[in-house]
């Protein structure tokens, strides 16, 4: 798995704080699941709730909301995009005093994971990012053609 290492270092990143006191932050996956689709390969998905803690956290909770949800965007973009999704990204807080808390994050995410069978027999697994965020990669360049029953058609774009 990929993404918690990621995630990680973006958190680090935007706190680097963090970084030198490493014990504050701490990355579990919890629930996992594997989910194949019985092909002819044996690809499949990494499924589980990935748990962030930051503990003694003294900024405000939009201060590493943000960085997450920019993470997010980029890996795993449909938590953002569904509204169905309410338990895509939770949250719990341990509020110590009236400058610090226990911050805890879950998000659902998934990997998908390409596995290729060379001649020989090996296996070689490849990680496959998420598709990018642009939901029509072809907005400028499509056309739309209806063809009808009797064989004509019609340029409608």
């Amino acid at each position: 798995m990929l993404k918690p290492a990621s995630l990680r270092a973006a958190i680090e990143a935007a706190f680097p704080d963090l970084q030198t006191n490493p014990d504050r932050l701490l990355v579990f996956v919890n629930q996992g699941s594997i989910r194949c689709t019985a092909a002819a390969s044996l690809s499949f998905e990494y499924g589980y709730t990935l748990e962030v803690i930051v503990t003694n956290f003294a900024a405000h909770a939009d201060a590493i909301m943000v960085p997450v949800l920019a993470w997010v965007a980029q890996h795993q973009h449909e938590l953002l995009a569904n509204p169905d999704r309410r338990d895509g990204i939770t949250f719990e807080a341990d509020l110590l005093d009236h400058s610090s808390m226990d911050l805890v994050i879950r998000l659902q995410l998934t990997e998908r994971v390409v596995v290729s069978t060379a001649e020989d027999g090996t296996h070689t697994a490849r990680h496959v990012p998420e598709p990018p965020l642009d939901l029509n990669p072809y907005a400028d360049t499509w056309s739309l053609t209806i063809r009808h029953p009797d064989g004509t058609h019609e340029d409608v774009l």
